[in-house]
């Protein structure tokens, strides 16, 4: 194909390429995993974790138990009006289906908007993640430090604090040389 002859002339500037920016440094795997794992959460439907570490305040313990998420399948370009899916133990999927809308509603009610519309539930082995108990050689809290978390009203965030509070008090038990 030949241009005409009264055809305006192109402006024939390319963009340079742009290369990523080098550190020439080594990079630990730390700096990179998180990237790399929210990217496979969000592969596999999750975009926040939190809905499975936090199952069985969501939807109580009697159907954490024989429940667990999942995914979360969102219509493309949306965040809203997705479809949960769930594990569910043997026998208890039809209770489950039956109990649907109010577990869509508890689930909406922890994101804050309507991020689920509707469940998926395909049977099979729920895995629950043993709690590990606290230690029984961490020595008490002083008074002191469990009057200040008090008030936190959160349990799994006061449950946390207290063991980090409990192992702060062993390890300088420790570094005394003491050992209640």
């Amino acid at each position: 194909m030949t241009k005409p002859p009264n055809a305006p002339k192109r402006a024939t500037t390319r963009q340079p390429k742009l290369e990523p920016q080098r550190s020439n440094r080594a990079r630990p795997v730390s700096e990179l995993l998180p990237d790399v794992g929210r990217a496979a959460f969000r592969k596999f439907g999750f975009v926040q974790h939190a809905i499975v570490s936090r199952w069985g305040e969501i939807v109580g313990e009697r159907y954490a138990r024989v429940s667990m998420p999942e995914s979360i399948r969102f219509p493309q370009g949306k965040r809203a009006d997705g479809v949960l899916s769930l594990v569910v133990g043997g026998a208890h999927a039809p209770m489950m289906q039956h109990i649907a809308p109010e577990i869509i509603e508890r689930v909406n009610r922890f994101f804050g908007y309507a991020a689920v519309a509707r469940l998926a539930i395909r049977q099979g082995e729920v895995k629950r993640a043993v709690k590990n108990a606290p230690s029984p050689s961490l020595a008490p809290l002083p008074e002191a430090m469990g009057d200040s978390l008090r008030g936190i009203a959160d349990p799994e965030l006061k449950a946390v604090l207290e063991s980090l509070a409990a192992g702060v008090v062993a390890s300088e038990g420790l570094k005394l040389g003491r050992i209640d």
